[in-house]
Protein backbone atom coordinates (compact mmCIF):
# COMPACT_ATOMS: atom_id res chain seq x y z
CA UNK A 1 0.00 0.00 0.00
CA UNK A 2 1.36 3.31 -0.92
CA UNK A 3 0.67 6.58 1.27
CA UNK A 4 2.50 8.53 -1.93
CA UNK A 5 -0.52 10.38 -3.09
CA UNK A 6 -2.25 11.18 0.16
CA UNK A 7 -2.21 14.40 1.67
CA UNK A 8 -2.19 14.10 5.93
CA UNK A 9 -5.54 14.40 6.51
CA UNK A 10 -6.13 11.67 4.54
CA UNK A 11 -3.61 9.60 6.23
CA UNK A 12 -4.83 10.38 9.75
CA UNK A 13 -9.00 9.43 8.37
CA UNK A 14 -7.44 6.01 7.03
CA UNK A 15 -5.52 5.03 10.12
CA UNK A 16 -8.08 5.98 12.70
CA UNK A 17 -10.39 3.30 10.47
CA UNK A 18 -7.72 0.95 10.83
CA UNK A 19 -7.37 1.81 14.30
CA UNK A 20 -10.92 1.01 14.96
CA UNK A 21 -11.01 -2.50 12.75
CA UNK A 22 -7.97 -3.46 14.55
CA UNK A 23 -9.82 -3.16 17.95
CA UNK A 24 -13.03 -4.35 16.76
CA UNK A 25 -11.31 -7.74 15.99
CA UNK A 26 -8.91 -8.70 17.97
CA UNK A 27 -6.22 -7.10 16.55
CA UNK A 28 -6.91 -8.35 12.87
CA UNK A 29 -7.58 -6.24 10.01
CA UNK A 30 -10.03 -6.87 6.67
CA UNK A 31 -9.23 -5.48 3.22
CA UNK A 32 -5.72 -5.16 2.04
CA UNK A 33 -4.62 -5.54 5.54
CA UNK A 34 -6.38 -8.83 5.45
CA UNK A 35 -3.44 -11.95 6.93
CA UNK A 36 -0.82 -9.22 7.43
CA UNK A 37 0.51 -8.61 11.42
CA UNK A 38 -0.73 -5.70 12.44
CA UNK A 39 -0.07 -3.73 15.40
CA UNK A 40 -0.67 -0.79 17.18
CA UNK A 41 1.85 1.82 18.16
CA UNK A 42 0.89 4.81 20.49
CA UNK A 43 3.60 7.22 21.01
CA UNK A 44 3.82 10.96 22.40
CA UNK A 45 4.39 13.98 19.56
CA UNK A 46 7.46 15.15 19.17
CA UNK A 47 5.67 18.30 19.14
CA UNK A 48 2.31 18.00 20.33
CA UNK A 49 2.98 16.22 23.32
CA UNK A 50 0.27 14.31 22.56
CA UNK A 51 -0.39 10.46 22.39
CA UNK A 52 -0.87 9.52 18.95
CA UNK A 53 -1.62 5.67 17.79
CA UNK A 54 0.06 4.32 14.22
CA UNK A 55 -1.16 1.34 12.98
CA UNK A 56 1.89 -0.71 11.33
CA UNK A 57 2.56 -4.04 10.18
CA UNK A 58 5.27 -5.80 12.08
CA UNK A 59 7.58 -8.85 11.58
CA UNK A 60 8.47 -10.98 14.69
CA UNK A 61 12.73 -10.68 14.94
CA UNK A 62 13.47 -12.46 18.21
CA UNK A 63 11.44 -10.62 20.99
CA UNK A 64 11.52 -7.62 19.26
CA UNK A 65 8.48 -6.76 16.96
CA UNK A 66 10.28 -4.92 13.95
CA UNK A 67 8.47 -2.30 12.30
CA UNK A 68 9.61 -0.26 9.14
CA UNK A 69 9.74 3.32 8.58
CA UNK A 70 8.80 2.89 5.08
CA UNK A 71 5.76 5.43 4.60
CA UNK A 72 4.40 3.12 2.10
CA UNK A 73 7.40 4.29 -0.03
CA UNK A 74 7.27 7.33 0.53
CA UNK A 75 10.36 9.48 0.06
CA UNK A 76 10.50 10.83 3.66
CA UNK A 77 10.17 9.29 7.00
CA UNK A 78 6.91 8.92 8.45
CA UNK A 79 6.32 11.29 11.46
CA UNK A 80 6.00 8.48 13.81
CA UNK A 81 9.14 7.70 13.30
CA UNK A 82 10.25 11.40 14.38
CA UNK A 83 8.17 10.90 17.50
CA UNK A 84 9.88 7.80 18.55
CA UNK A 85 13.33 9.02 18.01
CA UNK A 86 11.94 11.87 20.12
CA UNK A 87 10.38 9.74 22.92
CA UNK A 88 11.05 6.24 22.50
CA UNK A 89 8.75 4.79 25.36
CA UNK A 90 5.54 3.36 23.32
CA UNK A 91 2.58 1.26 24.33
CA UNK A 92 2.35 -1.45 21.42
CA UNK A 93 -0.87 -3.36 21.26
CA UNK A 94 -0.85 -7.16 19.30
CA UNK A 95 -3.89 -8.69 19.51
CA UNK A 96 -5.49 -8.42 22.29
CA UNK A 97 -2.26 -7.54 24.31
CA UNK A 98 -1.05 -4.39 25.70
CA UNK A 99 2.77 -4.01 26.31
CA UNK A 100 4.94 -1.46 26.60
CA UNK A 101 8.07 -1.22 25.05
CA UNK A 102 11.10 0.91 24.00
CA UNK A 103 11.91 1.87 20.09
CA UNK A 104 14.92 1.50 18.83
CA UNK A 105 16.44 2.45 15.87
CA UNK A 106 19.03 -0.19 14.00
CA UNK A 107 21.89 0.14 12.70
CA UNK A 108 23.96 -1.92 11.06
CA UNK A 109 24.59 -5.86 11.09
CA UNK A 110 21.59 -5.76 13.17
CA UNK A 111 19.35 -3.86 10.63
CA UNK A 112 20.67 -5.85 7.98
CA UNK A 113 19.87 -9.21 9.79
CA UNK A 114 16.28 -7.91 10.29
CA UNK A 115 15.92 -6.09 7.35
CA UNK A 116 16.49 -9.14 5.46
CA UNK A 117 14.26 -11.21 7.48
CA UNK A 118 11.49 -8.86 6.76
CA UNK A 119 11.57 -9.07 3.14
CA UNK A 120 11.90 -12.88 3.14
CA UNK A 121 8.34 -12.68 4.98
CA UNK A 122 6.85 -9.96 3.41
CA UNK A 123 8.68 -9.02 -0.31
CA UNK A 124 6.95 -5.70 -0.93
CA UNK A 125 9.25 -4.06 2.34
CA UNK A 126 12.35 -4.70 -0.18
CA UNK A 127 10.50 -3.39 -2.98
CA UNK A 128 9.80 -0.32 -0.43
CA UNK A 129 13.63 0.03 -0.08
CA UNK A 130 14.20 0.07 -3.53
CA UNK A 131 11.71 2.58 -4.67
CA UNK A 132 13.31 5.43 -2.58
CA UNK A 133 16.74 7.11 -2.43
CA UNK A 134 16.64 7.22 1.84
CA UNK A 135 17.35 4.34 4.02
CA UNK A 136 14.42 3.22 5.17
CA UNK A 137 14.67 2.84 9.04
CA UNK A 138 13.89 -0.12 10.74
CA UNK A 139 12.58 0.18 14.34
CA UNK A 140 12.97 -2.61 16.87
CA UNK A 141 9.94 -2.59 19.52
CA UNK A 142 11.56 -3.97 22.53
CA UNK A 143 9.14 -5.36 25.25
CA UNK A 144 9.93 -3.86 28.34
CA UNK A 145 7.26 -6.04 30.78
Amino acid sequence: MSMKGMEDGQVLSFNKQIIAEFRENEGRCGGMFEGNPMLLMTMIGARSGRQLTSPLTYHRHGDDYVVMASAGGHPSHPAWYHNIVANPQVTVEVGTEVLSATAVVLAGGERDAAFAAMCEAMPRFGDYQASVDREIPLVALRPSD
